[in-house]
């Protein structure tokens, strides 16, 4: 940003913004500025819909992770260590984090827009498990 003129207090606030966007479990941080709230908003949304399922299935492919295992139950209310060291399912990550997104959007219209995108993840993931249950008929 130095070579691109950026003033100190621009590289300040925006490194700030940037330190606290992430989600980490419980230990996720809500922003301290407006502009923050805004970025946190977005790259919750990201995560978030048809392309946030395609997303998680795509990372979960890359990383060798099962897309199901029934006998591995979501781990709920972990810390940012434990949810970056958990090893988990593909569907289990939808309980582990990306249900939880729309709770913690700080914007009305972050809100308004991470309604709509986990209605349809419910739906999906509700007909996955009728598919996997054979009671898709």
């Amino acid at each position: 940003m130095k070579e691109q003129c950026v003033s100190d207090d621009n590289i300040e606030r925006i490194c700030k913004i940037i330190d606290e966007v992430s989600f980490a479990g419980n230990d996720s941080v809500i922003p301290s500025t407006v502009e923050g709230k805004c970025v946190q908003d977005a790259d919750r949304l990201d995560a978030l819909g048809a392309i946030g399922i395609a997303r998680a299935f795509a990372y979960g492919g890359n990383h060798n992770r099962a897309i199901y295992d029934p006998a591995i139950v979501p781990k709920f209310g972990m810390s940012k260590d434990e949810y970056q060291d958990h090893v988990t399912t593909s569907i289990n990550h939808f309980y582990e984090k990306l249900f939880l997104l729309k709770d913690m959007m700080s914007t009305d219209t972050g809100r308004k827009i991470a309604e709509k995108r986990e209605r349809f993840m419910r739906e999906y993931v509700d007909e996955f498990m009728a598919e996997w249950d054979g009671k898709d008929y």
